[in-house]
């Protein structure tokens, strides 16, 4: 990378900070396609893997982060804070965000707009009588979403969404009839601690995993992915889930990563909210590229289906 582009990217983040960081956890308890088929409920073992989450690991992350000094956002599906509503009052109390996540981790892609939009009431009356928020920021449950998508979140008063995977800063996804575009801030697999960490055997997911990975590989996988991230100026959000790295062995990678990250200096720690708000107000007619450039979001309607 030139030296000109590693001042200009220097210079992207509010108050001169050189990359920024929203850390994100999915709070899913034991919502999912076990829960949708009903399975769930003849597999407690399956339905206290995921209840583990609210339960008992997010008290420990909070603390965690509290100790740290560092904010986060929670992606909720709405069944969990009707079954676990101290536990997620909490993430609001302590100053962390909140943002939809279905309502028992719906496929999104599979839904009409109809059923989307049923989605998003229900959650919405939900997060409003337990917690008093009405929540701006989207995670898909499904890792995917339908044609009418954007248009259903926007229509529920969604301003931003954490789904997709078209870049390493946060782009603008316009909606036709909108008056506005919706602020993607996109994750990647590589920061899933499902991909090296999770584990079950019946049923058998993630799919083909047969082993926990190395502690110490899987936290120099994301150090490098922050390192990179770092160096480019750029944005890294985590699809981290409570119950799979908020156990007690576990959760001491999170620490050193977040350890990490603080001692490079000049990262830009932040919820997703704030961060769709802060890249709205300063590239809301266009997204710009560290040389300055202006570049096409890349919209799933854009893309053939």
């Amino acid at each position: 990378m030139p030296v000109t582009d590693i001042q200009e990217a220097a210079t992207r983040w509010p108050e001169g900070y050189r990359s920024c960081v929203a850390l994100a956890f999915d709070l899913d308890g034991p919502t999912g396609d076990a829960m949708l088929d009903g399975s769930i409920w003849s597999n407690p073992a399956y339905f206290t893997l995921g209840s583990y989450g609210p339960w008992r690991a997010l008290a420990r992350l909070l603390d965690m982060l509290d100790e740290r000094h560092v904010p986060a956002t929670f992606f909720v599906p709405a069944w969990v804070v009707e079954n676990w509503p101290e536990q997620c009052a909490a993430i609001v109390a302590r100053g962390h965000e909140i943002g939809y996540h279905g309502y028992k981790h719906e496929a999104f892609w599979t839904l009409d707009a109809d059923g989307q939009r049923a989605v998003m009431e229900r959650s919405a009356q939900v997060f409003d009588k337990y917690l008093g928020i009405r929540p701006v920021g989207f995670r898909t449950p499904s890792g995917d979403w339908g044609p009418d998508t954007i248009r259903v979140l926007m229509e529920a008063g969604v301003r931003y969404s954490s789904s997709m995977r078209g870049d390493d800063r946060p782009y603008l996804l316009p909606a036709p009839g909108m008056a506005e575009p919706m602020v993607e801030i996109p994750g990647r697999w590589e920061m899933d601690d499902y991909a090296s960490l999770a584990y079950h055997r019946n049923p058998n997911f993630p799919a083909s995993l047969d082993r926990i990975a190395s502690y110490d590989t899987t936290l120099d996988n994301w150090r490098r992915e922050f390192d990179g991230s770092h160096r480019d100026g750029l944005c890294l959000t985590t699809l981290f889930h409570p119950k799979v790295s908020g156990k007690p062995g576990r959760v001491a990678l999170l620490e050193s990563l977040i350890d990490h990250m603080h001692a490079q200096g000049g990262v830009w720690f932040a919820t997703c909210r704030d961060v769709a708000q802060w890249w709205r107000d300063n590239h809301g007619d266009a997204n710009v590229d560290t040389n300055g450039d202006t570049h096409a979001s890349p919209t799933p309607q854009e893309a053939p289906r």
